[in-house]
């Protein structure tokens, strides 16, 4: 994996977080996975599968989350998001039950290079915390603990059968294409990656609290 993104961010001198190592988790890694139906459209074309690795840094204030893809069909354009909820199960099929993706924040766009490489880097609230609430839409506080990125162009997935007549609203114009790649929940806690503190309140898992 490229070090440059990771070695840029160090340089600042953001610290891991001066609270008990025992009670956090200073850093994660975890993969995204290629929405099955869109693969063929993600992907370079030379039978490789794109992947995605997400390596996230606790600081003391806020964290970094820096995404290195590889694979890819150069140049294309994405929309990365964290989110409410995934619609792959741990195994990386499409789960019949989804609904929506819920509550999304966006963080940043990624570009794939003329290799299909793609590298970016996001400095924010993530690890346990990552949250937004709306009392006038009457949304109580509300986690997004999913990563997942989205075509920015439609067309760019019609090959795979995505209607480009109903974009989805996921870049800055609420003009976008599919999921492309996302996370998968915990197999136990069934949460998304984001949480690394999580207990049990009832048969219901929640995190930091």
């Amino acid at each position: 994996m490229k070090k440059s993104l990771i070695l840029a961010f160090a340089s600042i001198g953001l610290g891991i977080a001066a609270v008990p190592a025992a009670a956090q988790v200073p850093e994660i890694v975890f993969n995204l996975v290629p929405q099955p139906k869109f693969v063929n459209c993600l992907g370079a074309g030379d039978g490789t599968t794109p992947s995605a690795e997400v390596i996230v840094q606790r600081g003391e204030l806020n964290d970094i989350l820096i995404l290195h893809a590889e694979h890819l069909k150069p140049n294309l354009g994405f929309d990365l998001f964290t989110i409410q909820n995934t619609n792959l199960l741990t195994d990386g099929k499409v789960d019949p039950n989804f609904k929506n993706f819920g509550l999304a924040w966006y963080q940043t766009d990624v570009q794939a290079d003329s290799n299909g490489n793609a590298e970016v880097a996001i400095k924010t609230i993530l690890l346990d915390q990552i949250f937004g609430f709306d009392p006038a839409a009457s949304l109580t506080p509300t986690h997004t603990f999913h990563v997942g990125f989205w075509f920015n162009k439609p067309q760019d997935a019609a090959a795979c059968g995505f209607d480009v007549s109903k974009p989805t609203p996921f870049n800055g114009e609420q003009n976008a294409g599919p999921n492309a790649m996302i996370s998968v929940t915990n197999s136990s806690t069934h949460l998304g990656p984001l949480c690394t503190s999580s207990h049990k309140v009832g048969s219901v898992w929640v995190c930091n609290e």
